[in-house]
């Protein structure tokens, strides 16, 4: 029996549907959106705020950026939510300072001016103070005489008018093949449940969460991040096994259509979400809480960890493709996704081989999110769903089932995402990485890597 029009046909409308998807929680529907300033602080004749917003050179928001308040005999700390807001709630008129932590910055940020900000209160009241980042050390002298606000607009001024420069284009260059290893550690388990069953995983992004919220929370237990981080990696692929026996498994024996499956897989991904938020709350989760250690090597700064994540996703990606190249198990898996009929009439066990399937593509998106916490200082409910457009557009360029082209389409989409970082603001990076994606696959349908079939 020809597989081959469900699969295509499959592939198209989990696309559209990923879209829509995307585009519902862009505009704030099906998602619980970040509690305002007004529910957090509301001054009156008694209280005053003091709040602010931290974002990064690029204009995304800098979330779990420790962040104190002093004055007025009392001390309070509080750390940036995921969109980079903090607030403050006092109860005397007076002087404060607003100072935040440089350690808990991002590797490659620094602060434009000053790290600490005199700001002058008054009851039933708001006030403000600015940290201006910038990716650049060569702009954080601030000019003599001039204020947080005019260095702010001169900074991005200046930055607009010369983005580039070969400095940040090498900063970027890293930061892209760090981005590309850790969306190719999800992908892959993406493009092997495709592969094997035929799958498009909308639960993947929830995966990747899991893994760096098991790994806070095992941090916070044990307070070894290397063993923290080993038993996230085991419970993710645990849950991964635990998927497959519960729920995919029986519904595979029912015969559901791969769309029915795919809309399953949308729900479940709806209830880990809420899953999530009830047990962790809609903040930043931070699995390292200490200071981040930086290496400099030929002009190119980056966190010790950030160097470790990169070395052991690039072993893990190798290991998987050695796996399915030369042993038992992933000439199984390759025989599976060919023709899963033959393979079961040649003495395949097909179910064992997609629940290791399962188990492996557990693993290494737990693996992800461990890395996506620990990079980039931080982690909420949502963080999964917010990456799994970049993980379907890469195992979509690589090529649909191919594990070698999840891995070059993941590095494609993470040199896209952070070069462009250079000229574009915020996440209009990620459209760049998509309008790439239509390009090719304009050119090339099946991906860079997929194979031509004939349908009919």
């Amino acid at each position: 029996m020809n597989r081959t029009p469900p699969r295509r046909g499959t592939a198209v409308k989990a696309l559209l549907l990923l879209v829509l998807t995307a585009l519902l929680s862009a505009l704030g529907v099906g998602g619980l959106s970040s509690p305002a300033y007004a529910a957090d602080c509301a001054p009156d004749a008694s209280t005053a705020c003091v709040q602010g917003v931290i974002k990064l050179a690029s204009g995304e928001p800098a979330p779990g950026i420790a962040v104190t308040l002093s004055g007025g005999g009392e001390e309070q700390e509080t750390t940036t939510d995921a969109t980079g807001k903090w607030v403050f709630s006092v109860t005397e008129a007076g002087s404060y300072t607003v100072a935040v932590d440089e350690a808990s910055l991002p590797e490659g940020q620094f602060f434009r001016s000053a790290d600490s900000r005199e700001v002058e209160v008054q009851l039933n009241s708001q006030a403000s103070a600015l940290f201006p980042l910038t990716d650049d050390p060569e702009a954080v002298q601030q000019p003599a005489g001039e204020d947080e606000d005019e260095a702010a607009t001169a900074g991005a001024s200046r930055s607009s008018a010369d983005p580039f420069s070969w400095p940040r284009f090498w900063q970027q260059f890293v930061s892209g093949i760090r981005m590309g290893l850790l969306i190719a550690l999800a992908s892959l388990g993406l493009s092997l449940v495709f592969g094997t069953t035929g799958l498009s995983n909308f639960a993947q992004g929830e995966m990747v969460t899991m893994g760096g919220l098991l790994a806070a929370l095992f941090m916070g237990l044990t307070g070894n991040l290397w063993l923290a981080g080993l038993l996230a990696v085991i419970a993710s692929a645990g849950f991964g096994w635990a998927q497959d026996k519960v729920l995919w498994k029986p519904l595979r024996k029912k015969r559901l259509s791969l769309m029915q499956l795919m809309i399953v897989s949308i729900g479940l991904s709806i209830t880990l979400q809420y899953t999530f938020q009830f047990f962790f709350g809609s903040g930043v989760v931070r699995i390292d809480r200490g200071t981040a250690e930086t290496i400099t090597l030929a002009g190119v700064t980056l966190t010790v960890q950030s160097y470790i994540a990169m070395g052991v996703s690039l072993l893990a990606i190798i290991a998987v493709g050695l796996g399915l190249m030369f042993t038992r198990f992933g000439r199984a898996t390759r025989a599976i996704s060919d023709n899963p009929a033959l393979a079961r009439a040649s003495g395949i066990d097909v179910d064992r081989v997609i629940n290791i399937v399962w188990v492996v593509g557990g693993g290494l998106a737990g693996l992800a999110g461990v890395f996506f916490g620990l990079v980039f200082n931080g982690l909420n409910w949502f963080t999964g769903g917010t990456m799994l457009l970049m993980f379907f557009a890469a195992v979509t360029l690589g090529g649909l089932g191919t594990a070698f082209g999840a891995f070059v389409g993941s590095m494609i989409i993470g040199m896209m995402v952070e070069l462009t970082n250079i000229w574009l603001p915020g996440d209009l990076k990620y459209a760049t990485a998509l309008l790439l994606l239509i390009l090719i696959l304009l050119v090339r349908p099946q991906g860079i890597f997929g194979r031509k079939e004939r349908i009919g």
